[in-house]
């Protein structure tokens, strides 16, 4: 599955690695391409993983996730 997530509070790029990392951290999750550039991340993931889950780790990392 795909999902695509609007994330708010980036200012750099380590931001997005940041944002990334949290990302690819949830369980299930088989990629994460977080853009600086459209402010939003395109997560690649099992079917087991919510939409919940993926905007909790955005929100845990220190951003906003929509």
């Amino acid at each position: 599955m795909k999902t695509t997530l609007k994330i708010d509070g980036m200012s750099c790029e380590h931001c997005v690695k940041h944002v990334t990392n949290a990302l690819q951290a949830v369980a299930g999750v088989t990629s994460a391409k977080v853009s600086l550039k459209t402010n939003s991340a395109d997560v690649d993931h099992g079917d087991a993983v919510t939409l919940d889950a993926l905007k909790a780790a955005v929100v845990e990392a220190g951003y906003e996730a929509a």
